[in-house]
C-alpha cells in the first residue's frame, strides 16, 4: 500500500495534483487507514498515469474521466475531437504570436502593408523619423475609419513620392522642424509646392490632389500633424497666400465673386 506522496512520485506527478484530481472525481480517495492516513494501491498508479497522460495531452479535465470509461471507437473519436479543438487553438495561439511580431516592428501592427512599405520608402529616401512618425500617425486612423479608401490613397502617395517636389517637400520639412520660426526655406518650399499641386489638379484632377477625404477626419488628422510638427500650420498659412488650403484636405482656392 502506498500513501499520497509515494502514488505522486511513481505516477510523476505533485502531491497537490492527487488531491486536484480527488476534488474533480477524477481518481478515487480511498478510505483512511486506522493511522488516518490514506493508502493506495497499485491501480491508482495506473488511474493516476493515465489521467496524468491526458492531462499532459491537452485533454481538459472535464473530460479526461468520460475517456478513461470509454471504450474504443468512442475514445477515438473523442480523441479526434480534442485534437482537433488543439489545432484550433495553434491556429489562434500562431495568430497571436503574428500580432506580438507586428508590434515589435512597430509601424505595422495597425496599418496595411502598402502603407508600411511607404513607410520605409520615406526613410531609404533620408526623411526625418520624426516626419515619418507624423505621416504614420495621420494613416492609423484614416486607415481604421476608411480602410478602403487606403489602397487609393496610398497608390497616389507612391506615384508622388517618385516625383521631386514631394521628395522636397518631406526633406524641406524635416530641416524646418529644427528651425522654428525661420520663414525662409519655407517660403521657398511652398512656392514649390504650389505649383506643383497647381500642375498636378489641372493635369489629374482636384479631387487626385485633395484625397477625397471627409472634412470632419481631415480637421483630426490636421490637428494630429500640427501638434506633432508647428512648422505646417505655417506651411498652411503660406499655401493658402498661393491659392490652396488644407493639409491633410488640399483644395484649390476659389476667387471671391462680386
Amino acid at each position: 500500500m502506498l500513501t499520497i506522496g509515494e502514488l505522486a512520485s511513481y505516477a510523476g506527478v505533485t502531491v497537490r495534483a492527487v488531491r486536484h484530481y480527488h476534488a474533480k472525481g477524477l481518481l478515487p480517495e480511498p478510505e483512511r487507514d486506522h493511522s488516518g492516513y490514506r493508502r493506495y494501491g497499485a491501480g491508482a498508479v495506473v488511474e493516476l498515469i493515465k489521467i496524468r497522460t491526458l492531462a499532459v495531452a491537452g485533454v481538459p479535465l472535464a473530460r479526461v474521466k468520460e475517456l478513461l470509461r470509454a471504450g474504443p471507437e468512442e475514445f477515438t473519436a473523442a480523441i479526434a475531437e480534442i485534437d482537433e479543438r488543439l489545432r484550433a487553438e495553434i491556429r489562434q495561439r500562431q495568430r497571436h504570436r503574428e500580432r506580438i511580431a507586428r508590434l515589435a516592428a512597430g509601424d505595422s501592427l495597425v496599418l496595411p502593408v502598402d502603407v508600411v512599405e511607404f513607410l520605409d520608402r520615406l526613410r531609404a529616401l533620408g526623411v526625418d523619423e520624426r516626419i515619418i512618425r507624423i505621416e504614420r500617425d495621420g494613416w492609423i486612423p484614416l486607415a481604421a475609419r476608411t480602410p478602403e479608401r487606403v489602397p487609393v490613397l496610398i497608390a497616389r502617395k507612391r506615384e508622388q513620392i517618385a516625383e521631386t517636389p514631394l521628395i522636397d517637400f518631406y526633406l524641406t520639412l524635416s530641416d524646418a522642424l529644427d528651425r522654428p520660426g525661420d520663414d525662409r526655406t519655407l517660403v521657398a518650399l511652398v512656392d514649390k509646392m504650389a505649383a506643383y499641386l497647381t500642375l498636378l489638379a489641372d493635369e489629374q484632377g482636384e479631387d487626385y490632389v485633395g484625397g477625397e477625404i471627409e472634412p470632419s477626419l481631415a480637421r483630426l488628422l490636421d490637428t494630429l500633424a500640427f501638434d506633432a510638427a508647428p512648422p505646417a500650420r505655417r506651411l498652411v498659412e503660406l499655401l493658402a497666400d498661393r491659392g490652396w488650403t488644407g493639409w491633410t484636405k488640399l483644395e484649390r482656392k476659389r476667387p471671391n465673386r462680386r
